[in-house]
């Protein structure tokens, strides 16, 4: 059966820069994509197009491919990313003049209409700064097959970059679901780069972290099948459990809707076929969606913190008579918002002074940015002589910085152009999905539907004594952020002697009211609990937790990335015999 091997060399703008030159040399490949957009990307880049219209792009991506160009071509490597973000058409200018610049020949494409921030006061979206569909991958498979070496592109899906190669390469049509489910799970599961092979991985004291750590491979297979690999000789690991980490990173429940298809996550079987290698199979696919997401970013206004080391006895008593004084002084000023943190990293009986220290956190927003600049860190500085004893901060206020509002919203995939533009200049439009799903609501939380071939429900056999442990003693998890919410992907390592026992408990213990007990930042707020069982899995979903999104949050955490760790670390009574 014919694969392509499909490598990565981003996972978000400001990746490793040397990862491209690694990806190429490394190993054979087929394709090189790269992720570079987030949701806090996109703004960004909007910053960046309100200085210099012909910004808007990833300009590392430029400089990756400037020292990796004549490579690629040497090599015969096709490379697909999404760095073009809110300008794709000038990225593939630039890469065109590039390219002359070397004497190197190839030939670009660029996919846009993602970008619907012209029409944003017709939809009502007023004020949006940034207004980004998320395209498919038909488009990308297009212009691949009219040649091109290169294809840039606006707001795709992540896992488009990876799709619209295997489109090409195989033929696939819009019916084909399940081979395009099974190329959305590899895509999935490579676009954050090295979080495949160990990065922001639970179980890392298990894996190679002398070296750094490889970017990852899929081998696509024909039948959309799928191996997870790297190249030899880089660091850390490609087993089932790095590659279940991501495949529970930044989801919701069962049904991951996508705009080419909706991929059934209670399908997917993960097996290990060899050192460095999970095979990816079982993977089912149902229409797409009628609609697709759009992501909305707008200037919210301006924030700024400060943070007071409160040291010694009576931390307290300290943190009251501060706040209590700097409120009292910004009492008059435009502030809108000013929340406040206190948090205890003090020991008793410190040996050193950093031991003792606690610190209390003052973040402010304001639409006015002389009140969140100049007013508040004068109002905080000027406390300096006249607070609590050993009165410092761990860096004076600054200037007030502009913060932004994500929202998404939802419009029919056939209101949202979808081109193709090749390298001379000719234009293709990509229609929509002609049978989408009339319901696209998620399947009900037990993702044990029984068409797809989900494990049966397993009966554990009675457990006996219980002890009192850090639920990470049993269980791995990773966790993110999707707008306001968080979400946290909590499994079973694949080597557990009694796998299906201890994921009996998982599933029926970390119900929503014990995520709310274990995490007390989500009490009173939505939380939805979806088993997985073929993963041994649950992925808890925290709606609210991000607030606006990481753009405007003010969590010590505002991208949820170190929640999954917290709840590991939280204590919980464990049958005994699971803990082996």
């Amino acid at each position: 059966m014919r694969t392509i091997r499909v490598g990565n060399c981003s996972g978000f703008y400001g990746d490793r820069l040397s990862a491209m030159r690694e990806m190429l040399e490394g190993g054979p490949l087929d394709y090189l994509t790269g992720d570079y957009l987030a949701e806090l990307t996109m703004l960004i880049l909007g910053k960046d197009r309100m200085k210099d219209a012909d910004l808007g792009y990833a300009r590392t991506f430029l400089r990756q491919l400037s020292d990796c160009l004549a490579l690629a071509k040497v090599r015969g490597v096709r490379i697909v990313a999404n760095a073009g973000g809110l300008n794709p058409a000038g990225l593939a200018q630039r890469v065109r003049e590039v390219a002359a610049e070397q004497g190197v020949e190839v030939v670009v494409a660029h996919v846009e209409g993602d970008d619907l921030v012209a029409k944003a006061g017709g939809y009502g979206w007023d004020g949006a700064l940034t207004a980004n569909a998320y395209l498919g991958a038909f488009g990308i498979a297009e212009a691949l097959r009219h040649g091109a070496d290169i294809v840039v592109t606006g707001r795709v899906t992540d896992a488009s970059v990876v799709v619209g190669p295997a489109i090409a390469e195989f033929g696939w049509g819009r019916e084909d679901v399940d081979r395009l489910a099974g190329a959305v799970v590899a895509g999935h599961v490579v676009e954050c780069g090295a979080q495949a092979t160990g990065g922001n991985f639970s179980g890392f004291a298990d894996i190679d972290t002398s070296r750094p750590l490889g970017f990852p491979i899929a081998e696509v297979a024909e039948d959309g099948t799928s191996v997870i690999t790297k190249h030899p000789g880089t660091g850390g690991a490609v087993t089932v459990d790095t590659v279940t980490a991501q495949l529970v990173y930044e989801i919701g429940g069962p049904v991951y809707l996508n705009p080419d298809v909706a991929t059934r996550l209670d399908t997917i079987r993960l097996e290990q076929d060899g050192d460095d290698r999970v095979r990816i199979s079982g993977v089912r696919g149902e229409a797409p969606p009628p609609t697709t997401k759009v992501a909305l970013n707008s200037l919210g206004g301006f924030r700024n913190q400060v943070e007071f080391v409160l040291t010694g006895l009576d931390i307290e008593q300290k943190a009251a008579w501060v706040r209590a004084q700097l409120e009292d002084a910004l009492r008059g000023v435009a502030i809108d918002e000013i929340s406040w943190e206190l948090v205890r990293t003090d020991r008793p009986d410190p040996a050193t002074e950093p031991e003792a220290a606690a610190l209390l956190r003052c973040h402010v927003k304001s639409s006015d940015p002389a009140a969140a600049g100049r007013a508040f860190s004068g109002a905080a500085v000027e406390l300096a002589l006249a607070s609590y004893p050993g009165f410092h901060v761990t860096a004076p206020p600054s200037a007030a910085s502009p913060f932004g509002i994500y929202r998404a919203v939802y419009l029919p995939q056939s209101d949202v152009p979808h081109v193709v533009v090749l390298a001379d200049g000719t234009r293709i439009d990509i229609p929509p999905p002609e049978h989408a799903a009339s319901d696209t609501s998620p399947s009900p939380a037990s993702g044990a539907d029984s068409r797809y071939g989900s494990p049966e429900g397993h009966e554990s056999a009675p457990l006996g004594e219980t002890v009192r442990k850090a639920l990470g003693r049993l269980a791995y998890a990773r966790s993110g952020d999707k707008g306001g919410a968080a979400n946290v992907g909590v499994w079973i390592p694949a080597d557990h002697p009694r796998r299906a026992d201890a994921f009996a408990w998982l599933a029926d213990t970390l119900d929503a009211a014990r995520v709310r007990e274990l995490l007390p930042e989500a009490a009173g707020l939505p939380v939805t609990v979806h088993p997985l069982p073929n993963l041994a899995a649950v992925n808890v979903v925290i709606d609210g937790l991000l607030g606006d999104g990481v753009a405007s949050s003010t969590r010590f955490d505002p991208q949820a990335k170190a929640v999954g760790e917290w709840l590991r670390a939280r204590l919980v009574d464990i049958p005994r015999e699971l803990l082996v």
